[in-house]
């Protein structure tokens, strides 16, 4: 756990020095104004997880389909996929690991949330071929928007590059 905020303490740092001079000016210009919104829109256009990657995750991971879809209005995200080799994806019904969702856009690490009765929101225990399972990130805020790229993080199993849908 502190290893993965150190991790997104020196991503963050080292993404605002990679912020060119202007734009730095720029946001600064747009704080003192009063304005809290800095985010620059993206000259890029989301795409889909490439072929190569989903063949990686399906052969190497046990899991396929995958997605990230914003519900609640956008304060909840559903990761959600398919397994096709329970022993490669156990980690993801593991109940002892926290998983972890990345926003590269806004660098913002989400967890999953716990409700008192029903516990974390999202399906563990043991894993078959075939099925779909999913847990859901609190988004509280709105943080993530829809077409941003996402990590998911759970343990040492690592999933890059999702596009929130």
């Amino acid at each position: 756990m502190r290893r993965l905020v150190i991790a997104a303490a020196w991503v963050g740092w080292a993404a605002a020095l990679a912020v060119p001079a202007t734009a730095q000016q720029t946001q600064q210009v747009s704080v003192q104004s009063g304005s809290a919104h800095t985010s620059h829109a993206s000259h890029y256009e989301p795409m889909k997880l490439p072929q190569h990657a989903r063949a990686f995750y399906q052969s190497v991971r046990g899991i396929d389909r995958l997605s990230v879809r914003r519900t609640a209005s956008g304060n909840l995200l559903r990761f959600s996929y398919r397994v096709t080799d329970p022993a490669a994806a156990k980690l993801l019904g593991d109940k002892s690991t926290t998983p972890y969702l990345y926003g590269e856009a806004k660098h913002v690490l989400l967890e999953v949330p716990v409700m008192d009765n029903i516990g974390q929101l999202r399906q563990t225990g043991d894993l078959e071929v075939g099925q779909e399972y999913w847990m859901v990130f609190s988004n509280k805020g709105d943080v993530v928007k829809a077409g941003d790229r996402v990590n998911v993080l759970i343990g040492s199993f690592h999933i890059d590059g999702l596009v929130v849908q």
